[in-house]
């Protein structure tokens, strides 16, 4: 189109002729710009088999009729082609397009690749472990890793680069490796076999989610601040952030209070507070707390109250939905029976089955994640018994990442002289697994 177009403009055209109108173009507004190019340039215009004449009125009237079915024609095979890939969606079905990491096509479907599969597995550790996007991908690198490599029909090689932090952040978030696909705000269960389970990825999830896409936590935290995100000014209700100044080549630590740093000092009764103090205090209270049978049982119940009471209210949201679903699809078939297709009661009623559907499928994949969460007196005792044990044998980026998982938020009330920690209890479970590696590293 491009070179006939050219080849009007320098003249070299007397004449196009097509079988039909739509061969040339089905959209009406393109079709209008072609045929001002053909009537600046003295071009005729003919359509083998179909009969008018565009000198007259009618002629043009005809071809504008003809080229608004030709568009209608072409919005139809793009909706027909849309319904179909959400249906294919919708049921868990592989819909086309290059695989990912991990799984290979075959006949339409998508298969485990073993080798692959694997590599995967040890990323999302990888970023457990390391929680940084960068960091990751250089080590990846270094190991010679690579994106999926892939042939299509035609030969040509996709693929096969290597990492960088949005390819990486691409392969944590997708939910393939669950056993889920995808289609637009959509989550529905896959066909597929899942190669990274349920817990794991939702690990991982709030972990982006935190760090968010840049080089994470640790590569921020320059100074390795232990309650970095976490400390609070209770007085103020707001946030401390970490700061330090230098004398004489000696780097002091600070934490200060957000309106403190916005209003002045004055507008704070507790505008900063010494690092290593309140750090080394939160410290000791949670060894504490691991020395104490009662304090560690005071601790599961919090713990496990937190979470069952999410799951009990989740629950109560799914059994609500459900039945819900149900009604609505009784009535989606008595009102398919009685109406015409377009009635808006039909489009309004597959919108409220959908984002139903939706809803379910977003509050099973959290109650996988929390009931991976719920601990056992075991469980806490032996995170709590490692933290005392292997903590000063931690680097200071392991310290700061066993106060991440462990401790939720620290309150700091400076008029009072009083500090609260709270811990977390979805970090109990992965701290006592990773303390106990690294006892059995120390060891």
């Amino acid at each position: 189109m491009r070179r006939l177009l050219a080849d009007i403009e320098a003249g070299k055209i007397d004449c196009v002729v097509v079988y039909k109108v739509d061969r040339l173009s089905r959209s009406l507004l393109d079709f209008t710009r072609i045929m001002e190019t053909f009537d600046r340039n003295g071009v005729s215009f003919v359509s083998v088999t179909q009969a008018f004449n565009t000198a007259t009125s009618m002629g043009r009237i005809i071809l504008n009729v003809l080229l608004s079915f030709a568009q209608f024609e072409r919005e139809m095979i793009s909706e027909r082609t849309r319904d179909k890939i959400a249906a294919a969606r919708r049921k868990g079905k592989w819909s086309g397009g290059m695989p990912v990491l991990g799984y290979d096509v075959e006949n339409t479907k998508l298969v485990v690749n073993h080798e692959e599969a694997e590599r995967v597995r040890e990323i999302f550790r990888m970023y457990l472990e390391r929680g940084s996007l960068l960091s990751v991908a250089k080590a990846l690198n270094a190991r010679g890793g690579r994106t999926k490599r892939w042939t299509t029909k035609k030969g040509t090689e996709r693929g096969g680069r290597r990492f960088d932090k949005n390819s990486l952040y691409q392969l944590l978030t997708n939910v393939v490796y669950v056993g889920k696909v995808r289609y637009k705000d959509e989550v529905h269960a896959g066909e597929h076999e899942a190669i990274v389970d349920a817990g794991t990825f939702a690990k991982v999830q709030t972990m982006l989610r935190r760090n968010g896409r840049s080089g994470g936590r640790p590569a921020r935290n320059k100074y390795n601040a232990l309650l970095r995100g976490l400390l609070r000014c209770a007085a103020c209700d707001c946030g401390m952030s970490h700061t330090y100044t230098t004398k004489r080549n000696r780097l002091y630590r600070y934490y200060v209070c957000h309106r403190a740093q916005k209003r002045g000092w004055q507008a704070c009764p507790s505008p900063s507070v010494p690092a290593a103090e309140i750090e080394r205090f939160v410290v000791d209270e949670i060894k504490r707390v691991g020395r104490d049978p009662l304090l560690i049982e005071e601790t599961l119940v919090r713990a496990r109250a937190e979470v069952e009471r999410r799951i009990g209210e989740l629950k109560t949201e799914r059994t609500r939905l459900r039945r819900r679903l149900g009604a609505d699809h009784a009535r989606l078939v008595r009102l398919a029976a009685t109406s015409l297709p377009g009635d808006p009661r039909l489009v309004e009623l597959h919108d409220s089955i959908r984002d139903a559907e939706r809803r379910v499928t977003e509050i099973e994949d959290e109650l996988t994640s929390l009931e991976a969460e719920l601990v056992d007196r075991a469980e806490v005792a032996a995170a709590l018994a490692d933290f005392d044990d292997v903590w000063d044998c931690l680097a200071p980026r392991e310290q700061a990442r066993a106060i991440e998982l462990l401790v939720e938020r620290v309150e700091y009330d400076g008029p009072r002289e009083t500090i609260a920690v709270t811990l977390r209890p979805s970090g109990i479970k992965t701290l006592a697994g990773e303390l106990a590696e690294t006892k059995e590293d120390a060891a």
